[in-house]
């Protein structure tokens, strides 16, 4: 299912994959000299009313936009697709991508591509590998270790029900760090609000650690509630509910880590002295985040935070 040749992979019939790219490296401006009716369109979802007892009524509307940008507009993204129009695919599928950058990079002496995003995982089987161990947190591992930043969403089955004795109840778990977000080495990220983290925290779903092992993950938490971004195929005939558009909300780790990616490309287009560097990267980011006050296995070291990590160096 791996394909780089041809435009295989700009081919992008689920969404998913368009929405993320977006988030690292989007950009579009309206035309101001175009009727009103012809500038971008974005449709978002609110809540409408509630009441108690029954589910929150969802309104969508759509609104017009002026300007819209990722968080790194300049920088350039290979796509490597690994999912299929579902959004389903093989493990094996991810580690052909990663042997595919491998080779780009001259297996770390060319250094061409400097950041990979994964915004995609699965439960591990303890069964078979111990946690951090399968097959793709150790090409991922290895990956790093070759000079590539790689960043990772921790997962959305951070929530799910627990069976107290009085009934069950639906909380917040602990341990629920989904593979490649295991691998030592990778950036995993959970998600927090995309306006108010400092009031709201980590994201409901976000998953939560230790790892299943006991380390501590994950990493850091970016925006990943309610994202605008470019809507395209299934993703857009979900969300869109038959609006005309060309940007969607969508909600999910997968939608915080290419805030991260994004962030880590600005930094080093501006400290290139740190390219091939993504263990001290990581460090760096690390010791910059902005504390949200929450557990350490909610939060990781807190919120990406650019601007100090550029001061730090």
């Amino acid at each position: 299912m791996f394909r780089s040749g041809g435009n295989a992979a700009l081919i992008d019939r689920f969404g998913h994959g368009t929405h993320v790219a977006g988030i690292v490296a989007g950009e579009q401006l309206a035309d101001g000299t175009k009727a009103q009716a012809q500038k971008m369109r974005a449709v978002t979802r609110s809540v409408k009313g509630y009441e108690e007892g029954d589910s929150p009524a969802v309104e969508t509307r759509e609104v017009v936009l002026n300007s819209i940008r990722g968080m790194a507009p300049r920088c350039r993204l290979v796509s490597l697709k690994v999912l299929d129009d579902e959004g389903n695919g093989e493990v094996s599928n991810l580690i052909a991508a990663i042997a595919h950058i491998q080779e780009k990079n001259g297996h770390g002496r060319l250094n061409l591509i400097h950041g990979v995003n994964i915004s995609l995982g699965y439960d591990f089987d303890p069964e078979w590998f111990a946690c951090g161990q399968s097959p793709l947190c150790v090409e991922i591992n290895r990956l790093v270790r070759s000079g590539v930043v790689v960043v990772v969403a921790a997962g959305n089955t951070g929530y799910g029900a627990l069976a107290a004795q009085q009934r069950t109840t639906n909380a917040g778990m602990q341990v629920t760090i989904n593979d490649p977000g295991n691998a030592e080495l990778a950036i995993t990220v959970g998600s927090t609000h995309r306006e108010m983290p400092h009031v709201y925290g980590v994201s409901y779903f976000s998953s939560k650690g230790p790892t299943g092992d006991g380390r501590m993950k994950p990493d850091i938490v970016a925006p990943g509630e309610k994202i605008l971004s470019a809507a395209t195929g299934k993703l857009l005939m979900d969300r869109a509910e038959g609006k005309q558009c060309e940007y969607v909300e969508d909600s999910g780790t997968s939608m915080a880590a290419p805030h991260v990616s994004g962030v880590i490309a600005a930094f080093l287009s501006v400290r290139r002295e740190f390219i091939g560097e993504p263990e001290r990267v990581k460090q760096i980011f690390l010791g910059a985040a902005t504390d949200l006050k929450r557990e350490r296995s909610f939060q990781g070291a807190g919120l990406i935070d650019l601007m100090r990590a550029i001061q730090s160096v």
